[in-house]
């Protein structure tokens, strides 16, 4: 029953080094106390994770585009399904700290920081993360959208 299980992220799932007991993604009937440190080690583990898989992941030149597609969309899945285990789901339940933007606001303020930047810098190497972020974020604000109906 939703809100009723509280849930303990510090490692992305098939994390890539050995997860310290307590730091799970399995349901706890407890909380357990948020370590900076290990929060902090998560995030960089899952980046450096998604950097070397994205590094040996070609597309061939005559890839079927059914197949392509579900290679390109499962690449934005599952790197939206890790951040939601290391941010929490903050893009949809935003934790309105500093901004009070609900989460279609929010996404669409994030969206317009990674258009400026492709503006800014145009499409190539180095914003090739920026696309799929933009992409990513697209997913998020039809899943709010979703939501909000």
């Amino acid at each position: 029953m939703p809100g009723k299980t509280t849930y303990t992220f510090y490692y992305p799932v098939n994390c890539c080094e050995a997860v310290d007991p307590g730091a799970c993604t399995v349901p706890t009937e407890e909380s357990v106390p948020f370590d900076a440190a290990k929060w902090s080690e998560s995030i960089q583990s899952l980046e450096s994770a998604y950097t070397q898989e994205k590094s040996r992941w070609q597309v061939p030149e005559n890839a079927d585009f059914a197949w392509h597609l579900d290679k390109v969309a499962k690449s934005v899945t599952d790197l939206l399904k890790e951040k939601n285990a290391a941010y929490g789901n903050s893009a949809l339940n935003p934790a309105n700290i500093f901004s009070k933007l609900d989460a279609i606001e929010s996404l669409l303020v994030r969206m317009d920081d990674k258009v400026m930047r492709i503006k800014n810098r145009g499409i190539n190497d180095e914003t090739e993360d920026t696309v799929t972020d933009l992409i990513g974020y697209l997913f998020l604000l039809k899943m709010a959208m979703e939501r909000k109906k």
